[in-house]
């Protein structure tokens, strides 16, 4: 598998010494960010930059958010295909996948359609009536209760273990916790969307969905896309370090989510779904 750090050649500058500027030559550790490959059946369905690691769930975890396949149970088999590097070893950035007998195939138009709604963004009431339509969970049903306290503990219970942000300081973060705080899965991203998927993908062959009772924590903003990921997962609870947008915040609202952004202990804001944390206005 490939590395998800490298050493690169930098100068670290320094404007704050008393004789002027310093600088100083040495190499730094940086994530690595290279494009995976996701076929289904042998066609090309999506391209994203990804650190590598944890492939198969990411694979999984984007079909199933992306609503392109509605179980694990509809994958027979994924496999890293033998593509080569210009130095001849193999970079191990496609991963095939091949669906279980009777699970339709994508329709040519999904990467279209995937590649359209990534670069141009979704918008609209539309657009929240239809991830709505398509979530197979009614997270609104779900009596998940959990305590403010718990959720403002959530962002240090992940900062804890990210252990490639330590040593590079560029990567985004997605945890899943147990609605009292306790920590299940953990992953590292590039980008915040496959941090998720991965999680998602890792709960999918560990046979939990949906992700009732559960709650999704991710390191930085709650964009639309993570609050659809989360809804298509069963998730009732996604809390963020940074701020959410205002279509994370409809969705979340029209799907009875809970959505909480700024945590950061000892404060939090809710935007949707304050019953669950038992808040009253004071």
């Amino acid at each position: 598998m490939g590395r998800v750090t490298r050493r690169t050649p930098a100068h670290r500058i320094d404007l704050g010494g008393p004789e002027g500027p310093r600088v100083v030559a040495r190499p730094d550790t940086v994530a690595v960010e290279e494009p995976l490959e996701v076929r289904v059946g042998g066609t090309s369905l999506a391209v994203t930059m990804r650190t590598p690691g944890d492939d198969f769930d990411l694979a999984i975890g984007f079909l199933l958010t992306e609503g392109l396949i509605g179980a694990p149970s509809d994958v027979r088999h994924l496999m890293h295909c033998l593509d080569e590097g210009e130095d001849g070893r193999p970079t191990y950035n496609v991963v095939d996948v091949t669906l279980a007998e009777g699970v339709q195939q994508p329709p040519a138009s999904a990467a279209r359609d995937f590649y359209t709604t990534s670069s141009c963004g979704i918008c609209g009431k539309a657009s929240i009536d239809a991830i709505t339509t398509r979530s197979r969970y009614a997270v609104a049903q779900d009596p998940l209760r959990l305590s403010p306290d718990v959720v403002a503990g959530l962002p240090a219970a992940l900062r804890e273990q990210q252990k490639v942000f330590d040593r590079t300081g560029g990567l985004h973060a997605a945890g899943l916790f147990t609605g009292e705080g306790e920590l299940l899965a953990v992953r590292e991203d590039v980008g915040r969307h496959n941090a998720v998927d991965k999680v998602i993908g890792w709960a999918a062959r560990e046979g939990r969905l949906p992700l009732a009772g559960h709650v999704l924590a991710v390191s930085g903003r709650a964009s639309f896309e993570l609050t659809q990921k989360a809804l298509m997962a069963g998730v009732p609870v996604l809390a963020a370090v940074s701020v959410p947008s205002s279509l994370a915040v409809e969705l979340a609202t029209e799907a009875g989510m809970t959505l909480v952004g700024f945590v950061r202990d000892p404060r939090m804001t809710v935007y949707a779904g304050a019953e669950r944390l038992g808040l009253t206005d004071g």
